[in-house]
Parts: C-alpha cells; structure tokens; sequence
C-alpha cells in the first residue's frame, strides 16, 4: 500500500470515511435524553449566553444583534471544533492507528467532515430564524428587509456553497495540521483551547468591524483584521449573504480562499510526514 499514490489511497478507503462518519454522527449524544437534538442546542445556548452578554449587558448597538451572532457562531464552532477537537481526533483513534493498516489521512478527514456536517444542520436552524425576521420585517415595511431597513436580496444565498467549500478547506487543513502536532506534543490540545478562544474574539462574530472601528478608521486597519485572520472573510461572507442580503467582496473571498488553500497543503504535507511515526509516538 505504501507505494500507491496517497490519493488513491484515500479513495479506495471512501467507505471506511464514510463509515466514520456515520458512526460519529449516531455516537456523539448516544445514550443522552435529547440524543441528536443537542446538534441544534448546543449553539443556541451558546448563542443566548453571548446575546445576553453581548447584547444587553454590554448593550451592542448592531440591529437584530441575536441574527448578526448567530450568523456568525455557528460557522465559528464548526472551525473550533477542527482546531482545538480535531487535534486529538488521531490520538482518540489509537487502537486503530497501531494496530490496523489503513491511510492515516481518513482520521482527519473523517472527523473535519462530521464537523462539517453538524455545522451544515445547524444552518437549517439559521434558514428558519432568518425566515421568521424576514416575516417579522415584511410587516412593517410590506417586503424582506435587512436589519438595516434595506431591501433584502435572496440572490446571493447562491454563493453560499462557495463559502461552505472555502471554510471546509480551511478546517480540513487545519486539522491535518492540529492533529499531527499533537501526536509529538501533546501538551498542544490544552494550548489551541487558549488560542482558539483569542482567536474567536479577533474574529467580527460578536462585534461588526465597523462600529468598533468607525468609518474613518474601518477603511485605513481593515485590511489587517482581513489579512491576519483567516476567518475574517468568511464571517464577513456570512454576515454579507445572510444579514445584510449583498454578495460578499469578490476580493475578500480571494484572501480566505488563498489561506484555505495554503493551510490545507501545509497541514497535508506536515500529516504526510509525522504520519510514519504515529505508531511509535503512541
């Protein structure tokens, strides 16, 4: 098997993929009361912890804030998860990785999936709260409008795959590349807990750039929140296609396919070559 190409490899074990997959969607509340259902609550408890913090507490001044932060959230736990979870999803699979001859590659590629896919169901629960502001706003206005009181256009939902595909690239990478770390260090999963709650807070999930910045100073420093953060672009993606009803920045799509892109060939390359002492490291 080792003189195959790696690729080949992985398609050839497509099944076993799947196979996890399926697994880890069935096993992940099994045997709890609510059972699939926490899918869903998990992010809307998290949401009603930050809207009361950030939106009356801290009072933001962003319409709608519970829609803004939702929008934002929940694509935000799906690239937490593949970073500080999808850290230790090879050394969780050790029985398998020492003693079963298989790519290694289908650990992560498995786990950033199931990821994915959970973040995928919970947009449904995104679709329906948008549905019913939409309803609410109509109302009063006598068609869908945004937060803002502008005219809301449905059109550029159809990027939103583009999006998905540039923000699934980017947690699949960055899993490769959490994962293997943690095979030789193993003090990395405590590190990336502490990273990823920084990072989330230099992300525009609960706060707009805008407002935080203001007009003058939002044009001359945005492009380094865009350029220093990966997700910038995608939450601003997000928040562009489904709070405000505009197609997200061309440009800016560009930035976050370029990191998606290079950090999925990074943490490829970097799996590729910690992967043959996986065994022994365990």
């Amino acid at each position: 098997m080792g003189n195959k190409n790696v690729f080949k490899q992985i398609w050839d074990y497509r099944m076993m993929i799947k196979g996890l997959i399926h697994r880890d969607l069935r096993g992940r509340y099994k045997g709890s009361v609510l059972g699939f259902f926490w899918t869903f609550l998990n992010p809307l408890l998290q949401l009603v912890v930050y809207t009361i913090l950030f939106g009356i507490l801290l009072k933001s001044n962003i319409p709608d804030f519970y829609l803004y932060l939702f929008i934002g959230l929940i694509p935000w736990i799906f690239m937490s998860t593949c970073v500080s979870g999808g850290s230790g999803c090879i050394l969780e699979q050790k029985s398998l990785v020492t003693k079963v001859r298989f790519p290694r590659e289908v650990i992560p590629i498995s786990y950033a999936t199931t990821a994915f896919i959970n973040m995928l169901f919970t947009f449904i629960v995104i679709f329906a709260v948008l549905g019913v502001q939409m309803t609410i706003n109509s109302w009063s206005y006598g068609y869908p409008v945004n937060p803002n009181g502008e005219a809301f256009n449905f059109l550029p939902i159809l990027s939103l795959p583009l999006v998905f595909l540039i923000e699934y690239m980017l947690g699949l990478g960055m899993t490769f590349l959490c994962s293997t770390i943690t095979v030789y260090l193993r003090d990395m999963q405590h590190i990336l807990g502490i990273v990823t709650m920084l990072w989330c807070y230099c992300t525009p999930i609960m706060y707009s750039l805008e407002s935080i910045l203001g007009p003058e100073q939002y044009q001359k420093y945005y492009p380094v929140f865009l350029y220093a953060n990966p997700m910038t672009s995608i939450i601003e993606a997000y928040h562009n296609i489904l709070y405000t009803g505009t197609w997200p920045n061309f440009l800016n799509l560009c930035v976050g396919l370029g990191y998606a892109v290079v950090f999925l060939v990074v943490g490829f390359l970097v799996f590729e070559k910690g992967k043959r002492r996986f065994a022994e490291e365990m």
